[in-house]
């Protein structure tokens, strides 16, 4: 076996001896269960063009579907816990699944990502997971005509890989992930030095421990299976470092009630709602490799949800016995300078100050009760969104900055015939007159309360100002009034509001109410949850709190 130490193999086969079930029954009934519902979804009409495979929503047949089927079906029948161990119709609707891919990769090799990416190699690479894991397990098993049915989508594959570009930063090591399953099946040197060409661009992360993509949800997970496989089957073992950092990493970026912080994230899942299941196999598998309590306590914490039978069975290191847990950070104030975000967290409650830019530069949480984000925006010139440019450091907490300009233009001078198609590109040789100034200050402090906030807006003087703050959708909300607004936006006038889910939540103000223009002009539009505002004008100076309840 290509990149398994002798003392990983010494271990593994001592644990296979020891333990006649090769994965938790637990796991296995669930993966029984999908199976069941896999059966009745597939298309068994060889006549129709989604033979081996079943539609999504919008009727549309993924090849991803079909090789998630094929992992599938093959892991069932591998496991000799499941009630479909070494069932033949496991084998004929694997076979259905392995001609829905044959019939839908191109001739060059590569397939499509209907949703977006076409003749696409990275996404062959996810797919190429799926098939690779499935021939281990027909090997593992005995199943008879599994490598004959994928032959030609492999071989096919294999030349695309070997010489196919990559869009984003984590496609590189889905790619050298494929390469690596390929490799391991048959020993290729093409593959180990295909996997040298992008690993000699350097591993994309930073002194915080996140990828460049900061995909908390959906491509830290990712690149991280990505890597702990390249480097188990290719011996690469530098690559699990990388791994380690980014595991360490997400300990600080842990809500209380489990979620992970989305909102570093410059992918679809930015503010998405997402836990560390997708992380149960590199943290399991660290976890007893270098006898780390935290990542052993997040991987039991994970396995009912994340937890693999397939990677159980191709990865027997799994089966050794977790190490002792260790507690998880629950009690601290941690600045993440590349991240331009500092973590606070109080036992059952924390905050994210977010210094990166983006509009939302405040969220809490407590329990299930989310304060998904603090953002204002002023109506000075259809361009008063404020997203924090400078960001420096003060007392007790973290002080962000931006300035606006919003001028008038003179007539051009010399004088130039001004056309519908030149009347933008001449702008700038306009002089500028009447210009006026806003400054913005956001100051977030911890107190020992709770969170405060002070938002100041100076300049040109009485400009509407609009402070929201949005309450996640089911929360329930008390103090505030409905604003003219319209659905799911309140003011909170004076006083105090509560936001409260399950017994947890915060109490928040006092309020503010000049005005009612919540949605001032060139805000970004309301959130998708309950807003609060509150509102005044220029000079604008208020401070209001967040109070754990």
């Amino acid at each position: 076996m290509t990149g398994i130490t002798r003392r990983e193999m010494a271990a593994a086969l001592a644990v296979s001896q020891s333990a006649p079930e090769p994965a938790p029954a637990a796991l296995v009934q669930k993966h029984d269960a999908q199976v069941a519902q896999w059966l009745e979804r597939q298309m068994t009409d060889p006549r129709h063009a989604g033979f081996g495979c079943f539609p999504d929503e919008y009727g549309l047949h993924h090849v991803s579907t079909a090789s998630g089927l094929l992992h599938g079906f093959l892991t069932a029948y591998a496991c000799p816990g499941s009630r479909f161990h070494k069932d033949a119709l496991m084998l004929q609707r694997a076979r259905a699944a392995a001609e829905f891919l044959r019939k839908h990769q191109h001739e060059d090799g590569t397939i499509d990502l209907l949703v977006t990416n076409f003749h696409s190699t990275p996404d062959l690479g996810f797919v190429m997971h799926n098939v690779t894991a499935a021939v281990e397990l027909a090997r593992l098993s005995g199943a008879p005509g599994v490598e004959a049915a994928l032959e030609l989508f492999i071989r096919r594959g294999k030349k695309a890989l070997l010489a196919g570009g990559v869009h984003t930063p984590n496609h590189r090591w889905v790619v050298c992930e494929a390469l690596a399953g390929l490799h391991h099946l048959n020993p290729d040197e093409r593959c180990l030095r295909r996997i040298g060409q992008w690993l000699a661009e350097g591993i994309d992360i930073d002194e915080d421990g996140q990828y460049a993509e900061r995909s908390t949800g959906v491509y830290n997970p990712v690149t991280n299976r990505a890597l702990l496989v390249t480097a188990l089957r290719t011996g690469r073992r530098e690559l699990l470092d990388p791994v380690r950092r980014n595991l360490d990493s997400m300990l600080w970026l842990l809500h209380p009630d489990g979620e992970v912080v989305t909102e570093i994230s410059t992918r679809q899942d930015q503010y998405a709602r997402a836990t560390m299941d997708r992380y149960w196999f590199p943290l399991r598998y660290l976890a007893i490799l270098d006898g780390n309590g935290q990542w052993a306590a997040l991987a039991r914490q994970m396995e009912e949800r994340g937890g693999s039978v397939s990677e159980y069975l191709r990865y027997p290191e799994l089966r050794s016995p977790l190490p002792p847990e260790k507690p998880l950070p629950s009690d601290y104030h941690r600045l993440m300078k590349s991240l331009k975000i500092a973590r606070i967290r109080r036992g059952a409650w924390d905050a994210t100050v977010l210094m990166n830019g983006g509009s939302r530069f405040l969220t809490l949480r407590h329990g299930p009760c989310a304060i998904e984000g603090v953002r204002f925006a002023s109506a000075f010139f259809g361009k008063g969104q404020f997203r924090p440019v400078r960001w420096a450091p003060a007392p007790g907490g973290y002080r962000m900055t931006q300035s606006l300009e919003g001028p008038y233009y003179q007539p051009l001078d010399p004088p130039e015939r001004v056309t519908v198609e030149n009347y933008a590109a001449l702008r700038a040789r306009r002089r500028q007159s009447e210009v006026q100034k806003m400054e913005y200050e956001a100051t977030v402090t911890e107190t020992g309360r709770g969170i405060a906030v002070r938002i100041r807006a100076e300049g040109t003087a009485n400009v509407p100002v609009a402070v929201e703050i949005v309450c996640r959708d089911g929360v329930e909300l008390r103090g505030a009034e409905p604003a003219p607004a319209g659905e799911k936006s309140f003011l909170l006038k004076k006083g105090f509001a509560e936001a409260r889910l399950e017994g947890r939540g915060f109490r928040f103000g006092p309020g503010l109410a000049l005005h009612a223009y919540t949605q001032v002009r060139g805000a970004e539009p309301k959130s998708s949850g309950q807003s609060v505002y509150l509102c005044g004008f220029t000079p604008f100076d208020h401070t209001f709190e967040f109070t754990p309840l």
